[in-house]
């Protein structure tokens, strides 16, 4: 049987068209009898059998990526996944990332994404081909749209990636979006407001907490160190009107037993019940976007720097992570 002559050239197009190594292109290109399209379904089946014999493997590295449409009223981040760091460093790793972020912006969800048209392929049938060229597996393990009148971005080192919305086109909204897309990837906020807990979840959630430093306390009272302070509540969604009038009489009634002239209690009282809030409001400061201390300026919080744009709220937000 004669040997079909494989060119330099033929396996130079094989490797553009899937990625694949120059061997493995040759090696499929002679199986294939030097049939182009034959030799890409071998290399594709290669890349099942890798894939399944992979399946069960954590796919913990990677690269996070955001893409925001031209006018900026659409952003999607999204998160292609392998094995290891080495790989998700690699130059070509990443720019198929941005290629998966491309496709991903003109796609609602997840499932539709992996059915899109790549080259031919689907976005899905494209991460089983590239587990055969790299030899690891590789997944879409976040996919996160956000429409708004402004959306923007930030990705730390392609770690993780957030998206904001703004409720309004302002001056400087790039600059806006960015600092709180950061604050977002920086501390991880949950949710945008303490108006978003469900109540089950503040009361359970304020149970955990305290019994907590309640234990860490014995230990603390045992070295002779100084107590954490227990507070009574750990959310805004907690502080009715009648609980900071309660707080407000407490704090006064601490005034005038400390022997404070009452003449002064209005220089005093709003900065004990400044203190009593930030005290009863962990919960907020730690999940909510809007009630924690901007990164920038920890004597603001987020909501107050938003709000020194003009006349604009922030509307959303999204944030994927490797892991």
């Amino acid at each position: 049987m004669e040997t079909v002559k494989i060119s330099a050239a033929d396996v130079k197009k094989l490797r553009e068209a899937t990625g694949a190594g120059m061997m493995d292109c040759k090696k499929a290109l002679v199986e294939a009898a030097g049939d182009f399209d034959k030799a890409i379904d071998i290399l594709r089946k290669k890349g099942q059998k890798i894939a399944a014999k992979r399946a069960d493997r954590e796919s913990t590295e990677g690269v996070a990526v955001t893409k925001i449409n031209a006018d900026k009223t659409e952003g999607v981040a999204i998160v292609l996944a392998c094995e290891t760091d080495f790989v998700g460093k690699n130059e070509s790793f990443v720019a198929l990332g941005g290629q998966f972020a491309d496709i991903a912006l003109n796609h609602s969800d997840k499932e539709s994404f992996l059915a899109a048209d790549f080259g031919g392929i689907t976005v899905a049938e494209k991460l089983i081909e590239q587990t055969g060229v790299i030899g690891e597996k590789l997944d879409i393990t976040s996919f996160e749209k956000l429409e708004a009148a402004y959306v923007g971005s930030y990705t730390h080192i392609g770690k993780i990636a957030a998206l904001v919305g703004l409720s309004s086109v302002v001056d400087n909204a790039d600059a806006l979006t960015k600092d709180v897309a950061m604050q977002i990837a920086s501390m991880g906020a949950t949710t945008l407001s303490y108006k978003d807990f469900d109540p089950t979840f503040v009361a359970a959630e304020t149970e955990a907490r305290i019994a907590v430093i309640e234990k860490d306390n014995i230990e603390l009272g045992r070295l002779g160190k100084t107590l954490k302070n227990v507070p009574q509540y750990i959310s805004r969604a907690q502080l009715t009107d009648e609980v900071i009038a309660q707080a407000e009489e407490a704090a006064k009634a601490e005034l005038k037993a400390e022997g404070k002239p009452e003449q002064i209690w209005d220089r005093i009282l709003p900065g004990k019940m400044e203190r009593f809030i930030s005290d009863n409001t962990t919960l907020d400061q730690e999940q909510c976007l809007l009630d924690q201390n901007f990164i920038k300026d920890e004597k603001k919080n987020v909501a107050e720097y938003v709000k020194s744009y003009g006349d604009v709220s922030v509307s959303g937000f999204k944030r994927v992570t490797l892991g």
